[in-house]
């Protein structure tokens, strides 16, 4: 099972991708965690990387596309992959291809989670952070609490820079312009699974493991 995880930011993904990996037994590859393990381990492209992030520049595609390789070459992806973040433009998007050509994967398909736009900004805006530990919850989670339910610190909820109306526009006005694209860059090959994203966690999981199985264990 290979996986390209689609969709606008607040969509869900990151949920989504977490659940399918338990389910099915394969890793969910983030981009943005494979590139700091990259650096941290000082792997010879993660050196690389560190040194033009440390010049606040953005890591050049063909850097990405070596630690997606890498990551993609390892035992722990030999059952199948979820990816999550990459790609984000359509030079990505074929380079990507050339990647899968070179190691020979040939089944990948890229499920596409819509999303109304009004309800993603209500869904990110509707979230709070832990200053102290990090975790994110819904207002609902956490409504009439004063404590945090995972590290206990007390006071600490905030509204994120990345959760605020004015940052999420600008961020969904990206995803339109330089992201979506891809999609119709898949849509093109015959590749693409869509499901709608605005059920519950467990509606849209059900939806995802039922369309997955059809593909790839009924086939």
């Amino acid at each position: 099972m290979q996986i390209i995880l689609f969709g606008s930011p607040g969509v869900g993904k990151g949920t989504q991708a977490k659940l399918l990996s338990e389910q099915f037994n394969i890793p969910h590859i983030s981009t943005g965690d494979i590139l700091r393990k990259a650096v941290q381990d000082r792997t010879e492209l993660g050196i690389k990387a560190a040194e033009i992030m440390n010049r606040g520049e953005l890591v050049p595609d063909d850097i990405m596309i070596g630690i997606i390789k890498d990551v993609l070459k390892s035992d722990r992806c030999k059952n199948g992959f979820i990816l999550d973040g990459f790609p984000r433009t359509t030079v990505q998007a074929e380079a990507l291809d050339r990647l899968f050509s070179e190691l020979n994967l040939n089944d990948v398909i890229l499920v596409h989670i819509t999303a109304d736009e009004e309800e993603i900004i209500k869904r990110l805006n509707g979230r709070r952070a832990c200053k102290v530990c990090g975790s994110i919850f819904t207002l609902s989670e956490i409504e009439g609490l004063s404590e945090c339910p995972k590290c206990g610190a007390k006071d600490s909820f905030y509204l994120r820079d990345d959760d605020k109306e004015d940052v999420i526009r600008k961020r969904l006005k990206i995803y339109e312009t330089n992201t979506k694209p891809v999609l119709g860059y898949y849509e093109a090959k015959g590749k693409v699974v869509t499901i709608d994203g605005f059920g519950s966690i467990e509606e849209v999981n059900k939806d995802l493991t039922e369309v997955l199985k059809k593909k790839f264990v009924n086939n």
